[in-house]
């Protein structure tokens, strides 16, 4: 089986058109197809033969597969390519191979067993077909852009061009519109875009024995190299037209290796960026803490190799000396050519960031005694981009771990039930490696009654955290201990603002954010917004209705839903905690009756916006929860929370709390 790269192979006729992406591209392109290989056989050429019926149907129905895909997932402008490639000194049968290019990269590739309970009979099989009936096939990835190819077999060879000779008939350069079914000779095709580009996932390649500076060592880094041809008249040495390339081509990984916080979505990038542009097949290993290395990621430009490829590697990780530290090494062709192809040349490269090994690139290009010293130079300063990424990467992991623990540490299990009243809450963290700043809890206080809180620390991270962590159990031991609802927020505003308190705030965070690197502030964070409420049901199990006493120390005041669809607004506003001593707080209580609705929020919900508006201009919340007459408590939250996203386009850039408590 041919291997795409793996010997020199010659285009003898070749064809290109763009599509629309629309439902007619399929039909376009199975007519462009078809017309192309008719012209190709009434060209008579020796190395090819008559193309037979069965390959021909079997070159449209792929082709139409893959543009149906490139439409229906991509929905782009899609380019077609259909070549005639004759492998040149071993006599070997000609072959069709067919590129089809959207212009949307994405790593997704119809092909998956359908999910559950969809028709297996409706779609899916496009990249099933594909690797059933291609000799071979891959996909390349570009930063703007993705290419999906397949190589078929034509005929039994009659006669094939030695190196250094004229291949008979000469060569075709054709081009058809899109909404064209006739004769490919009419059209025309720059010659230099028929050339074998090294990024198209094509089957062409170089099979140049590279050894010291010879010229056929200097063609295949150009080769390589070179960005796009560009117009006539601009001269560039091949120097630099390497040099440009190669600063192209790590200005493209740069960009998309940059905010990746995945390493296997790093490792995944890395390994496509290079096949088939500079090697036929890559792989990463990451290194583990006290464990062997770990093959994250397997790539090869025949994606029926990649299997068979990966259990080979796994058997053989790469060990590098100690003195290699960053640079790319010659590394032994390995034996497997069911893996890998015919022979070529290795490389391997440690993946060191700040002094830290992460890992290990290798990759191998058939077809070559040795890799030609400006690629492998290429893949050193790539693998620094890639080693960067990864320690990236996986500090953000730590960084997102502690801040789970840190926020299930922060809430509470579980919601206590209180006779007589449904309770719903709404709880979403942004801080993404930060701990949130919300907080919120129900709990029984004795004798009868419960405790709700819904609070705002200002700001977020491990210093909001360390705040939320004292509060939440003064809270509780304050309430417990039958304080009132006023004296409750009197007494934390007080401990708020002792020097302890805050030298203990910031120290604990300090302590928390060493370990990853986060920033500390300056104890801005013992500031927090509150609001504090006592229940106490009425009658047995609440059938007469909830007595309620609330407080709101600068937080958004609640607001009663009534069964005839009045909102009312509860409390007076007063200041923050933590910021003044000596603050007396004002408590109001007054009556849920049966069927009315209590909602309290977080300003992630009053203050979302949208360009200059906030969600609760106008009384947006008051109008939005007069629709919710009849809902239960877990609908009004589920309605208010889904009117707070599509409020704007972006997604709230603050935590977004909610409790909804509602008299049965």
């Amino acid at each position: 089986m041919a291997v795409p790269g793996a010997v020199p192979a010659a285009r003898i006729a070749a064809a290109r058109t763009s599509l629309p992406g629309n439902p007619l591209a399929a039909s376009a392109a199975r007519r462009f197809a078809r017309t192309a290989l008719a012209d190709w056989t009434s060209l008579d050429f020796p190395a090819v033969g008559r193309i037979p019926d069965q390959v021909a149907d079997e070159v449209v129905l792929l082709m139409s597969e893959l543009v149906t895909n490139a439409v229906v997932h991509a929905g782009t402008a899609v380019e077609v390519s259909c070549a005639l490639d004759v492998l040149t000194g071993n006599g070997e049968v000609a072959s069709v191979v067919v590129e089809v290019t959207d212009h949307h990269p994405t790593r997704f590739l119809r092909g998956e067993p359908p999910e559950g309970g969809e028709d297996p009979g409706r779609g899916g099989h496009g990249l099933r077909l594909v690797a059933e009936l291609a000799e071979c096939w891959g996909t390349a990835y570009r930063r703007d852009s993705k290419t999906v190819w397949f190589q078929l077999p034509v005929t039994a060879a009659e006669a094939v061009a030695l190196p250094g000779e004229p291949l008979p008939g000469g060569s075709l350069t054709t081009g058809l519109p899109a909404d064209s079914g006739g004769s490919l000779k009419d059209g025309s095709l720059n010659e230099e875009s028929l050339k074998d580009d090294p990024s198209s996932g094509g089957c062409g390649g170089s099979g140049t024995s590279l050894d010291g500076d010879s010229p056929s060592r200097d063609a295949y880094a150009v080769e390589l190299l070179a960005p796009a041809p560009r117009r006539v008249g601009v001269r560039h040495t091949d120097a630099d037209r390497v040099r440009e390339g190669a600063l192209s081509f790590l200005a493209e990984a740069s960009e998309l290796l940059a905010g990746q916080f995945d390493e296997d979505m790093v490792t995944s990038l890395a390994a496509q960026l290079l096949v088939p542009r500079f090697a036929d097949w890559s792989a990463v290993w990451l290194d583990t803490e006290g464990g062997p290395p770990r093959l994250a990621q397997v790539w090869h430009a025949s994606e029926s190799r990649i299997e068979t490829l990966r259990q080979v590697l796994e058997k053989e990780p790469p060990e590098l000396p100690v003195t290699a530290r960053g640079r790319a090494v010659p590394w032994p062709w390995p034996s497997d050519p069911s893996a890998y192809g015919p022979g070529g040349a290795a490389l391997a490269c440690r993946l060191i960031a700040g002094g830290r090994t992460v890992g290990t690139l290798l990759l191998g290009r058939a077809g070559l005694m040795r890799v030609p010293g400006e690629v492998a130079g290429l893949v050193e300063d790539f693998a620094r981009r890639v080693a960067l990424a990864l320690a990236s990467a996986r500090q953000y992991t730590r960084q997102a771990t502690i801040s789970r623990v840190l926020q299930r540490g922060l809430l509470p299990s579980r919601i206590a039930r209180i006779p007589g009243v449904e309770s719903a809450v709404v709880y979403e963290p942004t801080g993404g490696t930060s701990a949130g700043g919300d907080f919120y809890d129900i709990f029984p206080a004795g004798n009868g009654r419960w405790v709700f809180v819904l609070g705002d620390v200002c700001g977020n991270g491990p210093e909001a955290a360390v705040v939320t962590g004292l509060v939440r159990p003064w809270l509780r031991l304050l309430a417990r201990e039958g304080y009132g609802v006023g004296a409750v927020l009197e007494r934390l505003n007080r401990m708020l603002g002792e020097e302890a308190v805050e030298a203990a705030v910031e120290g604990a965070a300090e302590a928390v954010a060493a370990g990853v690197g986060l920033p500390v502030g300056g104890g801005v964070s013992r500031f927090l917004s509150l609001l504090y409420g006592e229940l106490v049901p009425l009658g047995e199990d609440g059938e007469g209705g909830i007595r309620c006493t609330l407080a709101s120390a600068g937080h958004p005041l609640p607001l009663v839903l009534r069964p005839d669809g009045s909102v009312r607004t509860v409390a007076e506003p007063q200041i923050l905690l933590g910021v003044v001593d000596g603050v007396a707080y004002e408590s109001e209580t007054f009556e849920l009756a049966p069927g009315e609705t209590l909602v309290c929020v977080t300003d992630g919900v009053t203050e979302h916006r949208s360009g200059s508006r906030q969600f609760d201009d106008g009384d947006g919340l008051a109008s939005l929860l007069g629709d919710c007459v009849g809902l239960d408590a877990g609908d009004v939250a589920e309605r208010i929370r889904q009117a707070v996203h599509a409020f704007a386009v972006e997604p709230p850039d603050d935590d977004l709390a909610m409790l909804v408590l509602r008299a049965r």
